[in-house]
Parts: C-alpha cells; structure tokens; sequence
C-alpha cells in the first residue's frame, strides 16, 4: 500500500471511530439519540432516511448503498451515522487524489523545457484538472495540456490559460 492510501486509510479510520463513538449504544443499551442532521433530513418524521430525503446530500448514494445494512431503501440512525462516515471517508480519499494528480502536473509541467519559468496554475476537482495562467503562445497552452492530460489520474483538462499579448 502506497503512501497516499495509508494516509487516506489513517484519516478514514479516524472517521469511522469518531462517528462509531457518536453513534455506538447507549450505556443503557439503547440506541443513542437521532443526530440533530438526522432529524433535519427525516422530513416524514418515520424514524427512518429514505432516499429522497438524503438526496438533498451532495453525493451520497455510494454511502447509502453501503450503509443500508438491511438492504431495505432505508437507513436508521444508526446505519445514518455510518453512511455519514463513509461519505467522508470517500472525500477525503478523493480530496487526497485531487492533491496527488495536482502534485504531478505540477511537477510534469515544471520539467518541459518550453513551459519551464512559466506561471501556471493547476487546481484539480474530481481528477478534471483546470489550467489556468498566461503562456507566451498558442503552442505553450496546448503542450500544457497535452502534458496535463498524460498524467496518470487525470480524468479530463480545462485549459483557461490564456496568450499573453
């Protein structure tokens, strides 16, 4: 395992055992409380989140499929705080490949010849990764995001970089 997924798994681990503390059982041996964001989202107050109501989640389905323990298209308070885990297990994992494939067009774009000295500024989202700055010519824009493109993780380039007049 590289270093990156150690790293992800570390923050990951973390994650699940601050939500598995929030949301384990009671010492009583009840259930524990329904979360203020749980409450919000139970907008048919069932006691139950189906998938309506989490729409309103960006990207959660991946989590909910996995933490409808049950397989029922719906998720208790408890399976709630897991899907809530996974979810941010999934960011970061992402925000850490966005890190990396950012990291190594940095650096791809540093070694060209013709592009060295230039400022150009990457920012990735979801492996798109957006080129931004000003080159001397056409040519530089388009060797940068050939260069950008060729990248292990990219998943596409928007090229805003921009000719200097």
């Amino acid at each position: 395992m590289d270093a990156k997924r150690r790293s992800a798994t570390w923050v990951a681990t973390l994650l699940v055992a601050a939500f598995a503390t929030t949301a384990g059982d009671a010492a009583d041996g009840r259930s524990p409380p329904e979360s203020p964001e749980f409450a919000r989202l139970d907008t048919n107050r069932d006691g139950h989140l189906n998938r309506d109501e989490t729409r309103k989640l960006p990207n959660f389905e991946q989590a909910f499929r996995e933490a409808d323990d049950n397989r029922d298209g719906k998720l208790d308070a408890d399976e709630f705080a897991k899907a809530q885990a996974i979810h941010e297990r999934v960011r970061v994992e992402q925000y850490l490949d966005d890190s990396v494939i950012t990291a190594k067009v940095k650096a791809a774009l540093l070694k060209d010849l013709r592009l060295k000295g230039l400022d150009v500024k990457v920012e990735t989202y979801r492996g798109t990764v957006l080129l931004s700055g000003f080159v001397n010519d056409g040519e530089q824009a388009r060797q940068a995001a050939e260069i950008a493109a060729g990248v292990a993780g990219v998943a596409a380039v928007r090229n805003s970089l921009l000719v200097k007049s």
